[in-house]
């Protein structure tokens, strides 16, 4: 008998035919969780109609449902267990088939002989970090200098053992999610997944090593609630296991493993003033420009758009080279001789973790400098990395002093820019006191906000009510210059600690006089840092 194809037009309705006997698959089947085979079937025969639920992979339900179809339409047992193998059959081909249409691995492209000179020669340039950003910028980003430069050397540390992970934070409608998004737009598609809602589970449902080294974009946290508990797993120990109960082929309950692999960088945007500590101390927070200034920048850009005159082809060139950037990247360990002497601020909250991030940021930065850095062998272990200098230091300094601030600040960043607000409000107006409408109204802000703001301001000690006219109530600030001295603090620890490594350095380079200096590591085992000549012109992972 010729068999009839499924009818999978509808994937929660399907339909298959065999001889006279008619089936339909209510709600269709699941995807995931190849040991079982779960369905909803209504068979028909002639005028006879019969419904069962079953897993197609349980012998016992499957003899159950044979016996009592052979029976109603009157058919040979033999029979009708020919027809449900042959559904089984039809079922297990149309899933296979769907899951590797549903398969997010994407084909690594392959770089010409000419993309990977330009892309190679690009890294190879004196000033990488500060071009880098202006090509960003070249590519379409707008605004947000420094932000747009952290987040893809943060996108750029997935390579690494050890990635980094970035929060962006703002009000609704100021642009988190566009900036997250052209900036993921410079890291080659095959090296990144997006998601705009996550379940708990959905993590066990990827490969083993299907996460692995790659750039996993959450549009929304709030929509990943129920994800972060083991997404804060797989960032801190780069792998989540999980044991599930499943059911052989005779019905027998079994536990099994599931397994997956990381490491994985992880980027994500909310809206929310405060996100939960254990997530928060796991990420760089990022807060985006919502000035008047950047309201201009984005709006010449949407004026320009209307107007036809942005050059996409210029910024489409830009993305291109970027992103082949990222694919000559190739694996390399990278070693900070300069670790044990650098310090952080005091004042920095949840300071071991962000000292571990700070050393990791360093560490990313030489990583996207390795063109232009010589590979050591060491020449106990045979191990090879490349190692970090003093410029190094200096650029992630300049692009994490504002994240540390952050981190050191009491207050929340809404509550800080309301503070600031305030303050310039008074000094532009010439008071010593403030009421929250006058305050309110020159601001246009969210009475409710407001209020949550002067509260915590007020339990802090950084404004006081005193009595105003007509029993209206007043406030002073305590202190103007409590945040400019906060980040001296932080910039004065980094400075400190770099001045004095540099003035280290320049003591050895005058006693060693004419010789020139030496690494640690045995000059032979030095080679300048580029890729083999049958390299990989695909992307690498670490």
């Amino acid at each position: 008998m010729q068999l009839q194809p499924l009818n999978t037009s509808n994937p929660l309705h399907l339909s298959w035919q065999y001889g006279e006997v008619h089936i339909e698959i209510m709600g269709g089947i699941r995807l995931e969780g190849l040991d079982r085979l779960k369905v909803t079937l209504k068979v028909k025969y002639k005028q006879s109609v019969l419904r069962s639920n079953l897993d197609l992979y349980n012998d016992a339900q499957v003899e159950k449902l044979v016996r009592k179809t052979a029976e109603l339409f009157s058919l040979g047992s033999s029979y009708m267990a020919k027809v449900l193998e042959e559904l089984t059959n039809a079922l297990e081909a149309h899933r296979i088939t769907s899951l590797q249409q549903l398969e997010v691995k994407k084909e690594k492209k392959v770089l010409s002989p000419e993309e990977k000179r330009e892309a190679i020669t690009f890294l190879q340039q004196p000033n990488l970090v500060k071009t880098t950003g202006e090509l960003i910028g070249a590519s379409g980003v707008i605004g947000e200098e420094h932000n747009r430069l952290l987040m893809y050397l943060i996108f750029t540390s997935r390579k690494r053992e050890n990635p980094l992970h970035i929060v962006s934070l703002a009000a609704s409608g100021t642009g988190k999610s566009y900036l997250q998004e052209r900036v993921a737009a410079l890291i080659p598609d095959e090296d990144k997944i997006e998601m705009t809602v996550l379940s708990e589970n959905a993590f066990y449902y990827f490969g083993q090593q299907e996460l692995q080294h790659k750039l996993m974009l959450i549009e929304d946290l709030e929509g990943a609630q129920q994800a972060l508990y083991p997404l804060r797993e797989l960032q801190s120990k780069n792998k989540l296991v999980k044991r599930v109960v499943v059911k052989d082929k005779n019905g027998n309950t079994q536990t099994v493993e599931v397994t997956v692999e990381g490491p994985v960088c992880v980027a994500g945007c909310t809206t929310q003033e405060h996100i939960y500590e254990d997530n928060a101390n796991r990420s760089f927070l990022i807060y985006l420009d919502d000035s008047k200034a950047q309201d201009g920048r984005i709006m010449l850009r949407q004026k320009q758009a209307s107007a036809g005159i942005i050059n996409f082809e210029v910024e489409l060139n830009a993305r291109n080279l970027l992103q082949n950037c990222q694919r000559v990247l190739e694996p390399v360990k990278v070693r900070n001789p300069y670790a044990l002497q650098l310090q952080l601020p005091a004042e920095v909250f949840k300071i071991r973790r962000a000292h571990a991030q700070y050393l990791h940021f360093i560490e990313a930065i030489t990583f996207y400098k390795q063109y232009q850095r010589d590979k050591i062998t060491n020449p106990v272990t045979g191990e090879q990395y490349i190692e970090t200098t003093l410029d190094d230091i200096e650029e992630a300094n300049e692009l994490m002093k504002v994240v540390l601030v952050g981190k050191s600040d009491e207050l929340s960043h809404a509550t800080r820019v309301y503070l600031e607000q305030v303050k310039e409000y008074l000094q532009q107006q010439g008071k010593d006191s403030f009421t929250t409408r006058e305050v309110r109204e020159g601001y246009k802000l969210n009475i409710s906000n407001q209020k949550r703001y002067m509260l915590h301001l007020l339990l802090a000690g950084y404004i006081q009510k005193q009595a105003g006219k007509d029993n209206v109530m007043e406030y002073t600030v305590t202190s103007y210059d409590e945040y400019v001295s906060l980040q001296d603090r932080v910039k004065a620890v980094l400075d400190k600690a770099l001045n004095g490594l540099r003035e280290q350095q320049s003591s050895q380079v005058v006693q060693v006089g004419s010789e020139p200096p030496k690494s640690n590591a045995d000059k032979e085992s030095k080679r300048k840092f580029k890729s083999s000549p049958k390299g990989n012109t695909g992307t690498n992972n670490s």
